[in-house]
């Protein structure tokens, strides 16, 4: 799982039909200092993001589990959580605004 910042929606009108329902966000993965570290990705949303918010999102095989256990779906990142904070090692503490 990494921490990521939502930077982004994406809409498209015509998918397959096992993703047809799902929403889709850009987002910014974050490093150890949580400043933008990597590429950004695709990432299902199931839990209501929104912009500019931390997230964390898992990736690869357990994505693809996220929605449904029985039956993947083509996906490789799903947003799964919203962080309220963050309490890091020397006394920072990062909090949802």
């Amino acid at each position: 799982m990494l921490l990521a910042k939502v930077v982004g929606n994406i809409w498209s009108t015509k998918k397959k039909d096992s993703i047809s329902a799902i929403r889709l966000l850009f987002v910014q993965p974050l490093g150890k200092n949580l400043k933008p570290d990597g590429s950004a990705l695709v990432a299902a949303d199931e839990v209501g993001a929104g912009f500019g918010e931390m997230v964390v999102v898992t990736e690869g095989a357990p994505a693809m589990q996220a929605f449904n256990k029985e039956n993947l779906i083509p996906v490789d990142a799903v947003v799964v959580g919203i962080v309220d904070n963050v309490d890091l090692a020397g006394g920072g503490t990062v909090r949802k605004k």
